[in-house]
């Protein structure tokens, strides 16, 4: 087993290698003057079991190009299998046409490149459609963050707790934590009553006193969670959290956090953050290593992936 990164996360790779007590595989990964990526092994991988740690957050498609590029290499270079260890998938929420417009399944041409340089299985982190599984002719392993969100929300030990959902499309992962830990569900049903009408949030579940908990699978703009802690504050809720695994935290996502009643925003560390969301006192990250570790050691074992969530 060796594990290789672009320069995507770094740091999240050395965490995983010292899961793993191995050494970070030696791989040169830059530019040429033109802005083309170029990657060079500094190693024998003839005959090995790579694995690719390499989000492709942003700037995405420098990381994504890291990536394929990389993967040819390792293929080039006789790799016995080339595991693709993307924390973050970017391009997963352009998964469908709705409402038939002429518009690309991004998700479908980042699976198909994939697949087309020689990698033999991805490995990924809270998915944001799970469908995408199904854009790939090779096998894709979804794990999922919420473990270490779940431990950390029992560290707190906050009082009168219950988890909310910012959305309808995030009860199935919101319910799944909730039963976790035992604890009450609310539900934001965001709808425009009337068209040219602002967006009204319906809160379903008695959030008065209590502290509510928003759980999603990402944080990109922060709108929609600083919206959603407006509205159960204005409902009486006592406090409010958010809970996500990826901090895409794009835009003014770190001026709409701080100018927010959010309390606090907990994310993983599947996206490096920026400066200034490392400044922002009420954004707090979470270390998702171990779980990634596991995984891989068990994709290289030959072993159960579903196991280490029952």
């Amino acid at each position: 087993m060796m594990v290789f990164t672009g320069n995507a996360n770094p740091d999240l790779a050395r965490r995983v290698v010292r899961q793993l007590h191995i050494p970070l595989g030696d791989i040169s990964v830059g530019k040429f003057s033109d802005g083309e990526i170029t990657a060079e092994i500094n190693e024998n991988v003839r005959g090995k079991d790579v694995f690719i740690i390499q989000p492709t957050c942003a700037p995405t498609n420098d990381n994504l190009m890291e990536l394929v590029v990389m993967a040819d290499a390792f293929r080039r270079s006789s790799a016995t299998r080339i595991t693709a260890v993307i924390p973050y998938f970017g391009y997963a929420r352009q998964d469908r046409r709705p409402r038939s417009a002429r518009v690309a399944i991004s998700a479908k041409v980042v699976a198909d490149m994939l697949t087309v340089v020689g990698i033999d299985r991805v490995l990924t982190v809270d998915l944001h459609a799970d469908q995408i599984q199904g854009f790939f002719d090779i096998p894709v392993d979804n794990i999922y963050g919420s473990p270490v969100l779940v431990d950390d929300i029992e560290d707190q030990r906050f009082e009168n707790l219950m988890i909310v959902s910012p959305d309808i499309g995030g009860v199935v992962r919101a319910r799944a934590v909730a039963k976790s830990l035992g604890v009450d569900l609310g539900i934001i049903d965001k709808r425009r009553e009337k068209a040219n009408h602002s967006e009204v949030m319906h809160i379903i579940g008695d959030v008065e006193g209590r502290t509510c908990i928003l759980v999603d699978d990402m944080v990109d703009t922060a709108g929609t969670l600083c919206h959603a802690a407006k509205a159960l504050k204005e409902h009486g809720a006592a406090k409010v959290f958010a809970y996500c695994t990826h901090p895409v935290l794009s835009g003014r996502a770190i001026e709409n956090i701080e100018n927010s009643v959010l309390d606090e925003l907990v994310v993983t560390n599947t996206i490096p953050l920026s400066a200034a969301a490392q400044a922002c006192d009420r954004i707090r990250q979470l270390d998702i290593a171990p779980v990634v570790a596991e995984a891989m050691r068990r994709i290289s074992n030959e072993e159960s992936i579903s196991a280490m969530f029952r």
